[in-house]
């Protein structure tokens, strides 16, 4: 399977909220492996939601396991109607994304959170996740708010960077 298409800035879809996900079966079972394929498709990417790839449905998958940033990991999660129920602490860090590819920012997100979603059997579940794991989740259900990190940044003059390039 070929990767989907990322939309990019300033397309509308990254700005609408998603609708919840009425029924897991074999149509969003399709559509989760290929959210993971086109995650993994893209070196150093840690997570991607449906509005990245045009979907309006609330969903995400996210590994962070291969990040150096990651000390501790779930391994591979996939989020459907995720929510985070309960956000601890604070952390400013820098993010970035796919769908906004020449720039990163710091962000201020929970340093620890609890997290509800849907696995990809339907199956109801909760998960306290932490430090870099915590802060991949909340940029992706971000995503399906219709919000982007950089609607997240206090200052746009001094906490926005132009993207380095890795070879």
């Amino acid at each position: 399977m070929s990767a989907l298409p990322i939309r990019r800035l300033p397309d509308p879809v990254l700005k609408r909220p998603t609708r919840p996900v009425e029924q897991v079966d074999a149509r969003v079972r399709r559509f989760v492996h290929a959210l993971i394929q086109t995650m993994r498709h893209h070196p150093r990417c840690v997570g991607l939601a449906a509005p990245q790839v045009g979907s309006p449905l609330r969903i995400a998958v996210m590994d962070a396991s291969a990040h150096p940033k990651a000390r501790l990991s779930h391994g591979l999660l996939v989020l459907i109607n995720p929510r985070v129920t309960v956000a601890e602490g604070a952390v400013v860090q820098r993010e970035g994304c796919l769908s906004i590819p020449d720039l990163t920012a710091n962000v201020r997100r929970g340093r620890r959170i609890c997290l509800s979603a849907l696995d990809q059997a339907g199956c109801p579940y909760e998960l306290w996740l932490e430090n870099f794991e915590a802060i991949v989740a909340q940029h992706e259900v971000d995503h399906l708010d219709g919000l982007l990190f950089l609607d997240r940044v206090a200052n746009l003059g001094t906490d926005v960077f132009p993207r380095k390039t890795y070879l």
